[in-house]
């Protein structure tokens, strides 16, 4: 249980998908408002978990007994993609007043989702280990972009030099979010 637990704390904080493994960096600029980016982050979620359990089964059950290993990538790559219009009608349809029209073109280029399938297969730690790389992967996407959506709010309100509004200090304040998310490296030692 423990180590689950590591898994999915590792996964969000200290192995975040967006600042240790450069996935799905294009949708942490891209400007939205609040609901939408909560939205965004849902979605994502819910994908990486079913991406996650759905890839470690088809991995296990079908390519590693058939030796098709090799496949992993491009059958991940297709599931992950044939999941994307599922999960946004199952979301839009649970919770209605969500912004999820628009989201279809920000989780296909996604390669966070991708991501959390692959590592989730790769990892070979069964199930419960995968499940947890994928939440804990989707959660850590979501906090990651609800802070850098606060420091986005904050810069706009502030007085910055001309050279370094707009895209330039937004890539400062990812890169420093980034280096704030390396003071968790040492906390979690399984």
């Amino acid at each position: 249980m423990t180590d689950l637990l590591f898994t999915l704390a590792s996964a969000a904080l200290i192995n975040n998908l967006i600042l240790h493994w450069p996935l799905g960096s294009d949708t942490l600029l891209a400007d939205a408002d609040r609901l939408r980016i909560h939205a965004l982050g849902l979605a994502t979620t819910c994908l990486m978990l079913s991406n996650a359990l759905l890839g470690h089964l088809l991995y296990e059950w079908l390519l590693h007994p058939l030796g098709l290993t090799g496949l992993r990538l491009f059958v991940l790559l297709a599931l992950a993609v044939g999941l994307i219009g599922p999960v946004l009608k199952l979301l839009a349809r649970v919770l209605p007043r969500l912004p999820l029209a628009g989201l279809w073109p920000l989780l296909l280029g996604n390669a966070a989702i991708l991501g959390a399938g692959l590592l989730g297969s790769q990892a070979e730690r069964g199930l419960g280990a995968t499940l947890a790389l994928g939440l804990g992967g989707g959660l850590g996407f979501w906090l990651v972009l609800s802070l850098f959506d606060d420091l986005r709010q904050r810069t706009r309100d502030n007085d910055i030099a001309l050279p370094f509004r707009g895209l330039p200090i937004e890539l400062i304040s990812a890169g420093l979010i980034g280096v704030a998310f390396l003071g968790f490296t040492g906390l979690f030692n399984p």
